[in-house]
């Protein structure tokens, strides 16, 4: 007798389940965002991941908080361990509503990452067309829809979606417009005085924490300073390419 459980014909139709091989959230940014202020309006910088769910009206063992606990994670607003979830330096400073955290909270999501480096400067295609990309950087076929959503949500909340052109556009930091105002009125170095030459342009995101460096000699702490080098280091991965694995630099 034939075993057509184990056949090749039984096993060739049988469906395969995929998963995704690229991280991303699976709630948006905002939702993040809120349950990290959660945790600061109610512990401070760190509590129990139960104590929480109660706080959120949800259950810890629940789909929508354990998304929302993963979608903080991957924003890397927040670090969990032995049931417990604390807030990042980014995590804290998101909550105030400044834009620079929230650029690069968008960013660290691996697939919104990649997304951004391949449309940027241009109009998103149709959600179809979208969900294709997706599926070819990895997203499992079931997950696409979802993916794309949160994806969308999550550009708008971080204002990566311009407002009049309807582009991909990393949005420009406060105060950068001046302080690149004050680096191209720069004069040049007098020749024989070293390299010379104006210095190059700012980008607005280098700019702004620039702009938010304490003067020379005043109170500093040393956690503010920890998240000031947080958040730069965060800005070189947006602004700067990785050298090709296995290849020369251009």
């Amino acid at each position: 007798m034939t075993d057509t459980a184990n056949s090749p014909e039984t096993s060739a139709e049988t469906p395969k389940r995929f998963r995704s091989e690229i991280e991303f959230p699976y709630t948006d940014l905002q939702n993040a965002v809120e349950l990290a202020q959660t945790i600061h309006t109610r512990a401070g910088s760190s509590c129990e991941a139960d104590e929480l769910a109660v706080w959120m009206g949800q259950t810890a063992t629940g789909g929508t908080f354990r998304t929302r606990l993963g979608a903080a994670r991957i924003f890397g607003l927040i670090e969990t361990a032995q049931g417990r979830a604390t807030l990042t330096q980014l995590g804290r400073d998101i909550i105030t509503g400044t834009p620079a955290p929230r650029v690069i909270a968008f960013l660290n999501a691996e697939l919104f990452r990649v997304m951004y480096d391949q449309f940027k400067g241009n109009v998103l295609p149709p959600a179809a067309a979208i969900e294709r990309q997706m599926q070819q950087l990895g997203v499992s076929p079931k997950q696409t829809e979802r993916a794309r959503q949160t994806f969308m949500k999550s550009a708008t909340y971080a204002g990566f979606i311009d407002a009049a052109s309807g582009r991909l556009v990393k949005p420009g930091i406060g105060g950068a417009p001046a302080v690149e105002q004050e680096v191209r009125q720069t004069p040049k170095k007098e020749e024989g005085g070293g390299a010379g030459g104006d210095l190059p342009p700012i980008d607005p995101i280098i700019a702004g924490l620039l702009k938010r460096l304490p003067n020379a000699g005043d109170v500093w702490p040393d956690d503010e300073r920890k998240l000031w080098l947080q958040l730069l280091e965060g800005s070189f991965k947006l602004i700067y390419k990785d050298k090709p694995s296995g290849g020369a630099l251009d």
